[in-house]
């Protein structure tokens, strides 16, 4: 665990190439559930979050894969909105466990996904 802490602080402080980073291998694609989107909702109110787009919140998250499959850590990308980009990358992580494709061979990488959120207008 404190190696995925100290590994994603790296990752953080070293700029991202999200658009380098391949996408994240779903085996069945995440579905948010009402109770999910409720969350988030509530959080950009409370928070006073601004999106960039109205109606919807999208969250990025590199997410890194061993070579077994694995999830050994998830970064959100920065969106203004701390609570919402740690729920995002924790979940990223909760959907990809054994929902990922299999990658035979594959060494350690990292990958991208990004949640969309739908926001009241």
């Amino acid at each position: 665990m404190i190696g995925s802490v100290i590994l994603a602080a790296a990752l953080q402080a070293a700029p991202i190439d999200w658009d380098a980073l391949p996408p994240l291998p779903w085996r069945t694609p995440p579905v948010l559930t009402p109770d999910m989107q409720g969350f988030v909702q509530r959080e950009v109110k409370l928070r006073k979050c601004t999106t960039p787009k109205p109606g919807t919140l999208e969250v990025s998250i590199a997410v890194l894969v061993d070579e077994n499959g694995a999830i050994r850590t998830t970064v959100p990308r920065a969106i203004a909105c701390p609570s919402v980009e740690q729920y995002a990358a924790a979940l990223a992580a909760g959907f990809a466990r054994g929902n990922l494709l299999p990658r035979p061979g594959a060494s350690e990488q990292w990958y991208s996904t990004t949640l969309t959120f739908t926001l009241p207008q």
